[in-house]
């Protein structure tokens, strides 16, 4: 992932993960990666020395950035819950879905509902060496993994994967979490989004949290030219750019927001600081 999750530039790579397929992935170790520099700002051990030296840069710049991260990550277990508990949906599209963290999407969304159905979706070869764990569903569910861009929409609803597991005439949720920062205005964001979500059903939900610079422009405009520096330019958002994403749908209560103040746990009411979080989240309905 990432500035919050999951990069879009990686090499869609062929094979299996695990075994002689992990081999001959190209993890691009010798250069920093957007999903180990977020797992390194975490803590975490799926990153290298490159990574863990781009992390220390960025929070140098803006030491809230952890704060930011687990913020979004809590955003996108509610929103799972919300859709699963709430909404009733049953099909989850995940796509730009990083290296897989405990609780990923399908653990939530089984939690709830064991027999949810998720695909995911990336084209990092980091995330496809780990996607085994992607996998790992309930047994009255389903779960696939496909290596796709989201720069191409239609790779994405023509693979096998999505075509085997999601069934295209019941509600499906479009889950794109902290992934359109990494788009540039050349790449058309909205435009791709609404491609994915226009051949879904009536009913179905679009999830989404955009990265915006409103909240800490100075910290988190210094965090943004450390990625360009690295090769990972971004485009940050405000509101009115951000609900671009969501026109034409019937957002849900209390709208876009920043990601920790959407249906916020009771405990946590208080306990994360505005400036802290770079990230704008929604859940919108397809009527």
């Amino acid at each position: 992932m990432i500035f919050a999750r999951s990069g879009v530039d990686g090499m869609v790579v062929g094979g299996t993960a695990g075994g002689d397929g992990l081999r001959s992935l190209d993890l691009r170790t010798d250069e920093a990666h957007s999903a180990r520099i977020y797992d390194a700002v975490l803590g975490g051990k799926d990153n290298y020395a490159v990574d863990r030296e781009a992390a220390a840069a960025m929070l140098r710049e803006w030491p809230a950035l952890p704060v930011h991260m687990r913020a979004n990550r809590d955003f996108m277990h509610r929103a799972a819950r919300y859709l699963a508990e709430e909404a009733g949906i049953r099909q989850f599209l995940d796509v730009g879905t990083g290296i897989p963290t405990s609780p990923n999407l399908h653990e939530v969304a089984q939690a709830v509902a064991p027999e949810s159905r998720v695909v995911y979706v990336d084209n990092d070869p980091i995330v496809l060496a780990h996607s085994r764990a992607l996998m790992a569903g309930t047994p009255e569910g389903s779960t696939a993994y496909v290596e796709a861009d989201m720069r191409d929409p239609r790779a994405i609803l023509d693979a096998p994967g999505f075509r085997d597991t999601l069934d295209p005439a019941e509600p499906i949720a479009l889950c794109v979490i902290a992934i359109v920062h990494f788009m540039l205005d050349e790449d058309d964001a909205v435009g791709l989004v609404r491609q994915l979500l226009d051949p879904l059903p009536a009913g179905s939900y679009l999830a989404m949290s955009i990265g915006t610079a409103d909240c800490a422009p100075d910290e988190i405009g210094r965090v943004a030219r450390e990625y360009a520096a690295r090769g990972m330019p971004m485009r940050l958002r405000d509101p009115e750019e951000s609900l671009a994403f969501f026109e034409g749908l019937d957002l849900v209560e209390p709208g876009l927001v920043q990601v920790h103040h959407w249906h916020p746990d009771p405990a946590e009411i208080g306990t994360i600081d505005d400036a802290d979080v770079g990230m704008y989240g929604a859940l919108a309905r397809k009527p």
